[in-house]
């Protein structure tokens, strides 16, 4: 304990200001006793007094009253010097300590805001980390939760019918061996999703980017999903102009447009509705497909772009995915230096993204990359 009191940042503070205010103290002395004296003794001489009544004079008189100003100037160093390196020092501790908790675990930890602006400063910027934290860790445990859980259903599903196979409790036809291809096949799904999903942190490294036509490909999708609305009872509205020119990856593209017309398809009550639109505006090409139905709740609008996270929490076949279309999208989105969002109100879904068109695009390096995807709850406007 006395080591660290001895190499600590306050005690070394305390000692560098009473080292200084001595050293001023000693200084002022030393001119008073030393240059002083031998000056007052000069002009008393000069005056008939005797040299050694004018040194005692002077050291009754002067001479006291700067020995007793020595000491007030000490003891009051003493104490703005502890009251100083306290003002530093406890903030910087509390920091030290409130890190030493996150790293045994506990991301709650903050520290308050105070000391000098410097120290203030320190301290907002290690409650933001250990925020960013926070979430880093709510986001791994709820992955690490839902990828064994939609492991665990198609594994579980295979197991049953596996051991009713091996108990002869269900028959070997064509109908068991459909299922089983189908749990199969959903595992196989995922698994693909989850290798074209980076991992947290990190970001999507596209390919060589192409001047692609935005308009062309929508329209491409749009003809692939025609018949799931058709099927599914719904209305599918297009509204494309001729050609939208960006640079981007057709393939990838491709699989964001076609992801959010799944999601039509799967999200939409019949008989309602589903529209993809296109339009370019302030160099920027945006691409909307929007879909009515009972909406997103306001509360889960911040999070469907988190891996796994799905607002029907069943997670069953017939109410969707595995969570992870949404995110794979705004990843690739954001690789080609656009933007993505969602928005849900009043019985109204819409879920956009943004590409800089070819004039539009700034070169490499300037400023307007790919930004994190806007939500709110409302009709988006979006740039």
């Amino acid at each position: 304990m006395r080591r660290r009191l001895t190499a600590g940042l306050g005690f070394r503070i305390a000692l560098a200001t009473l080292a200084v205010a001595w050293l001023g103290v000693a200084i002022v002395a030393a001119g008073t006793l030393i240059v002083g004296a031998q000056s007052f003794v000069d002009l008393m001489t000069a005056d008939g007094h005797p040299a050694s009544e004018s040194q005692a004079m002077f050291d009754a008189s002067v001479g006291r009253v700067v020995l007793m100003g020595m000491g007030f100037a000490v003891l009051t160093s003493i104490v703005l010097a502890v009251a100083l390196a306290g003002r530093i020092a406890r903030p910087l501790g509390r920091v030290g300590e409130a890190a030493r908790r996150i790293a045994d675990g506990d991301y709650r930890a903050r520290v308050s805001r105070e000391g000098p602006a410097e120290v203030v400063s320190v301290a907002d910027s290690f409650n933001e980390m250990a925020a960013a934290l926070e979430e880093q860790e709510r986001l791994r445990r709820e992955f690490v939760v839902n990828a064994a859980h939609e492991l665990r259903t198609p594994l579980t599903n295979l197991q049953g019918y596996l051991e009713a196979l091996r108990d002869d409790v269900i028959p070997a036809d064509r109908e068991t061996f459909q299922s089983l291809w189908e749990e199969a096949e959903r595992l196989v799904r995922l698994a693909r999703s989850l290798d074209a999903l980076p991992h947290p942190g990190s970001r999507v490294v596209g390919p060589e980017l192409i001047e692609v036509d935005v308009a062309a490909l929508a329209r491409a999708a749009a003809d692939l999903a025609g018949p799931a609305f058709v099927a599914a009872g719904l209305n599918f509205e297009v509204d494309l102009p001729p050609a939208l020119l960006v640079l981007a990856d057709p393939d990838g593209v491709s699989h964001v447009v076609g992801n959010l017309l799944q999601n039509g398809v799967r999200y939409t009550p019949a008989p309602g509705s589903v529209r993809l639109r296109a339009a370019e505006r302030d160099s920027l090409v945006r691409v909307t497909v929007s879909n009515t139905g009972p909406g997103i709740p306001p509360a889960d609008l911040p999070h469907v772009f988190e891996r796994f996270y799905r607002v029907e929490k069943s997670r069953t076949a017939a109410a969707g995915g595995a969570g992870i279309g949404l995110a794979i999208a705004r990843e690739l989105v954001e690789s080609f230096g656009g933007h993505m969002g969602i928005a849900s109100a009043d019985g109204m879904t819409e879920v956009w993204f943004t590409l800089p068109t070819v004039s539009g695009r700034p070169p490499r390096g300037a400023p307007g990359g790919a930004a994190e995807g806007r939500v709110r709850a409302g009709i988006s406007t979006g740039p």
